[in-house]
């Protein structure tokens, strides 16, 4: 592959030189030597720049000065030029990684970072479902109001996890969902809070063991939209909170 100046410059650029910097150092190798008035001829650079920026690649170790009149400058072998900025990017990236490692294990008081994400498209969402649904070991909830949300591993896992051991409950008020959920073995199939009846862009709720969730919404185009927690106070505390909800609900009916 044929490589162009720009392109070249472009490249010194992203191993740390500036444009200047890259320009004359090209200039010199094609000089093999030369001054500032030879450098500023056969670039773009002005003579009155080539002076600082011979000396900011000296300090570099890309390029030796010659003190003479007027002033001439070498650049370093190719080989060598290539070692000094290798050595010069491990150097840098091991200290941004230490770095980085070092605030990794940093305690931040007592405050905790809750990790709550958010996950957009139908096939992602049914994978995070099914990861959710295989994690759970004693208890699992699995709720929606329409049939393709349903899918074939879903139906899979929730037998799977019945099969294992867990509780598992499936909640839906939509014939079709109940129809295909109750023909799982070992599934259980309870219906919503009623104050959910009129609910048309809810998608799916996963609860998995008492600290992973999902909700899901389903926007105007079909597309679906969830959020979802594992492991984490946020998870915890929004599982409590959906079933006590549902115990204030379900007494509510009652009465």
């Amino acid at each position: 592959m044929t490589v162009g100046e720009n392109e070249a410059v472009e490249a010194f650029e992203r191993l740390g030189l500036t444009s200047y910097e890259a320009k004359v150092f090209i200039a010199l190798h094609r000089l093999e030597a030369g001054t500032a008035r030879d450098v500023a001829r056969i670039t773009d650079v002005p003579r009155s720049q080539v002076y600082t920026v011979a000396e900011s690649l000296e300090e570099r170790g890309l390029l030796e000065i010659q003190q003479s009149s007027p002033i001439r400058y070498r650049p370093v072998s190719l080989e060598e030029a290539q070692e000094t900025l290798q050595e010069r990017f491990e150097r840098e990236r091991d200290r941004a990684f230490e770095y980085v490692d070092d605030v990794k294990h940093e305690s931040a008081g007592e405050e905790t970072q809750e990790d709550i994400w958010t996950v957009r498209g139908r096939d992602r969402v049914d994978d995070r479902v099914v990861d959710l649904l295989s994690s759970g070991e004693e208890r699992i909830v699995f709720g929606t109001r329409l049939p393709e949300l349903v899918t074939e591993r879903i139906e899979r896992t929730l037998e799977e996890r019945a099969a294992s051991g867990a509780t598992v409950l499936a909640v839906s008020r939509a014939d079709r969902v109940r129809d295909r959920l109750d023909s799982l073995e070992g599934v259980v199939i309870d219906l919503p809070p009623p104050s959910r009846e009129s609910d048309q862009r809810s998608g799916r709720i996963v609860i998995a063991d008492d600290d992973a969730i999902l909700l899901s919404v389903v926007d105007d185009d079909g597309g679906e939209t969830a959020i979802w927690s594992s492991g984490s106070l946020f998870a915890s505390v929004l599982v409590q909170l959906i079933e006590a909800g549902e115990e204030v609900a379900a007494s509510s009916e009652t009465e």
